[in-house]
């Protein structure tokens, strides 16, 4: 029977990342890596899927045969990813059987392994164990790795972006006075399927008091006329790559206070965009939101970071941060997100996906940025 590719790039893009993660762990000083399910399996070779008692696992790293030791039950997926397409080595097993000795035979006597960190304890103290040696976080290869986004993938952001765009030009029909949080966020999770996400990876609708919570999902609470609404939301296109953005509402006539309030913010994300640019670093950026909030008067009520990567996670490197002296480069893809937030009375986001280019930055997101009033 042919074999069904389910990967969303050539399978060159994968065998360049497994190299390219070898010779990173061997830059570290690894002898080899174990790569769990989670972003950086997907990333690396087109698994995806969550581990649970049942391990799963890529081997790779400087002088290591790429092997994914794999359930057998799981086998003929597996083969539908790079795995199969590169031709991998496999060691499959089955219930009864020991997977952790088959781990212990592809490493061999390494002294030095790393392990992700989607991988949990339950397997990686039995591996530890097993290979009679301190396992240590391979996020930093990994993390190099992606961080650093290729032509297809920021093809994939840009796909991401302009469907969850189509969907905030859509809140209009929904968002109205005498609806609950949750109504909305139940039309506003159809819209994101149909307009090209796989799956919804979260809806917040934060109407008046809620929106104070940057973390509010959605209640049942009944929206009324004056509120000011948040209403972040992403979701994962068929290859994996997610999208994430907010906008913020108001509901009838917004209050001029809170709109003169949301007009400095949308100045604040303006001024983080206009500052990216490759060798600046991640707190420079984050910097240049929040010294525009500050001046403002507004600087108490941001509350959080201004941004975080994207790509097959919602939430990975680099992260828009104070203190983070990361040194931004061309291909890195993350959020602009600053917001301002009252307890018990409103909060306010505006979000955006910016990509570095080789001269500054590419604004994936177009959808309108302002205060948007809606019936």
């Amino acid at each position: 029977m042919e074999r069904v590719s389910t990967l969303p790039f050539p399978a060159a893009v994968y065998a360049a990342r497994l190299a390219r993660a070898a010779s990173l762990a061997a830059e570290a000083g690894l002898d080899a890596i174990i790569v769990g399910p989670g972003p950086d399996l997907q990333y690396l070779v087109g698994v995806e899927g969550d581990t649970i008692e049942r391990l799963t696992a890529l081997v790779l790293g400087p002088g290591v045969t790429p092997t994914v030791v794999v359930p057998r039950m799981e086998l003929a997926k597996v083969r539908t990813t790079a795995v199969g397409e590169l031709g991998l080595a496999i060691a499959d097993w089955v219930d009864g059987e020991d997977p952790y000795a088959l781990v212990t035979a592809t490493v061999g006597t390494a002294s030095r392994v790393g392990v992700s960190d989607a991988l949990p304890a339950l397997h990686v103290i039995p591996i530890g164990e097993r290979l009679g040696v301190r396992l240590e976080l391979a996020t930093p290869v990994l993390r190099e790795g992606r961080m650093i986004k290729d032509a297809e993938e920021i093809t994939e952001l840009r796909r991401a972006a302009d469907a969850i765009d189509a969907v905030h030009r859509r809140v209009h029909e929904w968002l109205r006075a005498g609806r609950t949080e949750r109504q909305v966020a139940a039309d506003i999770a159809e819209a994101i399927v149909a307009e090209g996400h796989r799956t919804v990876e979260f809806v917040i609708v934060g109407s008046g008091p809620n929106g104070a919570d940057p973390h509010h999902e959605v209640s049942d609470r009944v929206i009324e006329n004056g509120d000011v609404v948040v209403v972040d939301i992403g979701g994962a296109v068929p290859s994996g790559y997610n999208s994430d953005s907010t906008r913020t509402y108001a509901v009838g006539a917004p209050d001029p206070a809170a709109a003169e309030r949301i007009a400095v913010l949308v100045r604040a994300q303006q001024a983080a965009v206009d500052a990216v640019r490759p060798g600046i670093t991640a707190a420079e950026v984050d910097a240049a939101a929040r010294s525009v909030l500050a001046e403002a008067g507004l600087g108490e009520a941001f509350l959080h970071r201004t941004g975080h990567g994207i790509g097959v996670s919602v939430h990975e490197e680099p992260y828009i941060a104070p203190g983070n002296d990361l040194v931004l480069r061309e291909g890195m893809a993350f959020s602009i997100e600053p917001g301002i937030y009252f307890a018990g009375e409103w909060g306010a986001r505006v979000e955006d996906i910016v990509v570095v280019t080789a001269d500054g930055g590419e604004r994936l997101n177009v959808a309108p940025h302002e205060l948007t009033s809606v019936i």
